[in-house]
């Protein structure tokens, strides 16, 4: 049983197919998804799937270009947060809930994203996308209101999958690559509140809060490019550092993420004095600027200040340090053991309190002592979670 795919990975990649297991567990309720798009919702699916089994949250993926942009576990939503994405003032579904703080995680990545809810979809869910850049929705069922307001996207484009939550493949995958075929046992390893409970620093007190949290890191990290680490805040992915050759830079582009997150809700940055009638995607865009000042061109500064109604005042290095130290139980996980202590010392700079990797490294008495020096609380969970 095949499903026909419009390309495959790029237009002039033609044929291209899903072989379907028989029975499918795959309902394609609207559009014509391609390889890409297929690619990345599976990834999703289980992603927010295995989010919602290991934490009993409803959970929501926000993927693109085959690694979570966001993923998150439903959590009320604080003003901050609320102003920061111009969020309406409303009451919101806990599936909704999910998907806002997974694509609220990375908004700029998550433009254009591919979604998987591990919940039946509401009019409350369906509703917030409706306002959103996004691509597809991969879910294990629909309300009906629901599924009416999304075929409605995109001019009727909008691409909305089905999969059966039960569905489970063969124990053993296989890839085949360049005329060679690759056969392993599929990553089956299910995370749960158990690796997260004996730290090896000398600070052991662990919040359900930040277990949680550290799982949510750690689940996204699975379905990431490699290598990677993630940081991650009251259930939510607020900065992903993917596909990256070095650890170090890993934790760099995963801490520099997640300090633009929270200082996306400075004073200064919600109170940017914009003109009138933009879009949430220009002010989205602005507000990333505005926080890259210091590292602007003439000529890009010209442009930002094109979009505001006066010159704002730049945050200073000491505003956007005390800033980050306002938050606390900020989370990092790292899909590897971490070599050395560089990645410590730069999570201390981003005001990390709990980490989490696989430990066993030769090192592993060293990266300790680090975490000790910073007062974080650091657990090794003995499960490597590569990705190629």
């Amino acid at each position: 049983m095949d499903l026909k795919l419009k390309y495959g990975c790029n237009p002039h990649q033609t044929p291209a197919r899903v072989i379907l297991p028989d029975p499918s567990p795959l309902t394609v309720l609207n559009g014509a998804p391609g390889y890409i798009n297929i690619l990345d919702a599976f990834g999703a699916w289980q992603l927010a799937r295995e989010l919602r089994l290991s934490t009993g949250i409803a959970a929501a993926a926000s993927f693109k270009h085959t690694s979570p942009a966001g993923a998150a576990i439903a959590r009320p939503l604080s003003d901050g947060f609320r102003a920061s994405q111009y969020l309406p003032d409303r009451d919101y579904s806990p599936i909704a809930l999910a998907y806002i703080h997974a694509r609220g995680g990375d908004r700029m990545s998550s433009f254009g994203d591919v979604v998987a809810v591990s919940d039946i979809v509401d009019e409350s869910l369906a509703s917030v996308l409706r306002r959103e850049a996004s691509d597809l929705i991969i879910a294990p069922g629909y309300e009906p209101k629901a599924l009416d307001i999304l075929k409605e996207k995109k001019n009727g484009g909008y691409l909305v999958l089905q999969m059966d939550p039960d569905f489970s493949p063969p124990e053993l995958e296989q890839r085949e690559l360049f005329g060679f075929v690759l056969e392993q046992r599929r990553n089956d390893k299910l995370f749960s509140s158990d690796h997260f409970r004996d730290p090896v620093t000398a600070r052991k007190d662990l919040p359900q809060n930040a277990v949680d949290t550290l799982m949510v890191a750690t689940i996204a990290l699975k379905y990431t490019q490699s290598n990677s680490v993630c940081v991650a805040y009251d259930g939510q992915v607020i900065g992903m550092g993917a596909g990256q050759q070095s650890r170090i830079h890993c934790t760099r582009l995963a801490c520099d993420k997640a300090d633009k997150w929270f200082l996306q809700q400075h004073p200064k940055a919600l109170n940017l004095p914009f003109s009138k009638d933009l879009k949430r995607t220009e002010k989205a865009n602005l507000v990333d600027q505005f926080l890259l000042w210091d590292q602007l061109s003439e000529h890009e500064v010209g442009v930002l200040e094109q979009g505001l109604d006066e010159r704002p005042e730049a945050l200073t290095i000491e505003e956007r340090r005390s800033w980050a130290k306002q938050f606390d139980d900020i989370c990092l996980s790292s899909d590897a053991y971490i070599p050395f202590r560089d990645n410590i010392d730069r999570a201390g700079r981003s005001n990390i309190s709990y980490i989490a990797q696989p430990g066993l490294s030769n090192r592993d008495e060293d990266v300790t002592t680090a975490a000790d020096e910073y007062g974080m609380v650091m657990v090794h969970t003995g499960i490597r979670c590569f990705l190629h």
